[in-house]
């Protein structure tokens, strides 16, 4: 969510003219987040998020956005995106194609407590129970095993020597296992902990649907404990990884393939994000407002996953 297209106020204005949001009142852009550009807007009628997308094009984006207003309608604390005022959800602003969302309350969490990883994981079990209802939306996950190889032989040759042979390992480690039957559906794919928003211990939104593919609903589940449970050393914290399965049980429960999985699944989900953090770093886009994540965070949660692998597994065997 860096900003690399700059919008200028009369722009703004105009495509705004195309909704019924009342007038501009003000708008800023948003740093956080690397892969489009977004932005707070202020009207006369209420807030918004603009979103300015770089790389999605016109036959990619309805899947993202019809997925956003299927589960704000089902009970999934989300965004909707705003119709125009012909009813269409996507718009194009700059040359780029556009779309204006809800603006939630509330605020990301630097640092979860227990309740608020139980309500993490219960809305994380809703939207896979909710999603397998809805078989129109499917999209294959553009981050997987192929992207993990080509963004790897991109990142190898600037890499430091231990960490290229640590790397080479996993993805040979993981390539014993590209052919696990595991359930399946639509999954976030990113639901780290800045992409949920609370009011004190309440969930009052879950944001950037724009990872969301089909994929294994216990990968889904993986990511998002990789992020919120993770000390400053790469560790798992128990108790809040506990919390997660504790909230995810009360809508969906793993079956023992998935339990089986779940080693490796944790460690495919740590292996993703060095691998977008490493490219990243090393070969940045330009924006106006960027922010490169330290990718060495998910280098230590990848290691501490394997030295730690008997711990993990053992947590699953108390859920039946």
């Amino acid at each position: 969510m860096s900003v690399y297209t700059n919008v200028e106020p009369h722009q703004l204005e105009n495509f705004l003219s195309y909704y019924n949001v009342g007038n501009l009142i003000s708008y800023e852009g948003i740093s956080a987040g690397i892969e489009n550009t977004n932005y707070f807007v202020t009207t006369s009628t209420g807030k918004f998020v603009l979103t300015l997308f770089e790389y999605f094009t016109d036959e990619e984006l309805p899947y993202f956005l019809d997925l956003m207003a299927y589960l704000a309608e089902n009970e999934i604390p989300s965004a909707h995106p705003l119709a125009d005022k012909k009813g269409q959800y996507l718009q194009h602003l700059n040359g780029k194609p556009a779309a204006l969302v809800q603006r939630l309350p509330g605020k990301d969490i630097q640092q979860p407590n227990l309740i608020q990883c139980h309500a993490i994981g219960c809305s994380l079990g809703r939207l896979h129970v909710i999603t397998t209802k809805n078989t129109s939306l499917y999209r294959a996950n553009e981050r997987g095993t192929h992207w993990w190889r080509v963004t790897a032989n991109r990142v190898l040759p600037v890499m430091n020597q231990d960490d290229a042979i640590f790397l080479k390992a996993e993805l040979d480690f993981q390539a014993q296992y590209q052919n696990m039957n595991l359930p399946n559906g639509i999954i976030h794919a990113d639901l780290f902990r800045d992409n949920a928003l609370f009011e004190d211990n309440e969930l009052s939104g879950i944001i950037d649907f724009y990872y969301a593919c089909n994929d294994a609903f216990v990968y889904d589940l993986a990511i998002t404990v990789n992020d919120w449970c993770r000390l400053e050393n790469g560790q798992l914290e128990i108790a809040r990884v506990q919390a997660i399965l504790d909230g995810y049980y009360q809508n969906r429960i793993l079956n023992p393939i998935e339990k089986q999985a779940w080693f490796v699944v944790l460690r495919s989900a740590a292996l993703r994000f060095w691998l977008s953090r490493l490219q990243d770093l090393h070969f940045p886009r330009e924006g106006e407002i960027t922010h490169i994540k330290d990718p060495t965070v998910f280098r230590n949660i990848l290691q501490n996953h394997i030295e730690n692998k008997e711990q993990y597994l053992a947590l699953l065997e108390e859920y039946k």
